[in-house]
């Protein structure tokens, strides 16, 4: 019988619902200390992930999750930029469909 590969589940930071990895955007915080929305999912540092939702992350915003799993403050300009960052893959996958 051939081994049947298991798709990675993480937990979104701001609805708390576990999902594929794929499905979720990894948001890192580089070695360096340089906090961005990671696409490619293979940026090295700490990551965390949030369904591409804005409502998501002004949850995890709200609850400070997301500088509790990346171990960092967060300041407001870096989460102005998360909300840019995650609006527009927000806009893609409305635009893409549930598909892909």
């Amino acid at each position: 019988m051939p081994k049947v590969k298991k798709k990675p589940i993480r937990t979104c930071l701001g609805c708390g619902e576990p999902k594929e990895k794929k499905s979720l955007v990894r948001i890192v915080r580089t070695p360096e200390g340089e906090i961005l929305v990671d696409p490619t999912g293979k940026k090295s540092g700490r990551g965390a992930y949030i369904c591409p939702k804005s409502e998501c992350l002004e949850k995890a915003r709200k609850r400070r999750s997301l500088e509790r799993s990346l171990e960092c403050e967060i300041p407001a300009e870096i989460y102005e930029r998360l909300v840019r960052d995650i609006s527009e893959v927000e806009s893609l996958e409305l635009e893409g469909g549930e598909d892909g």
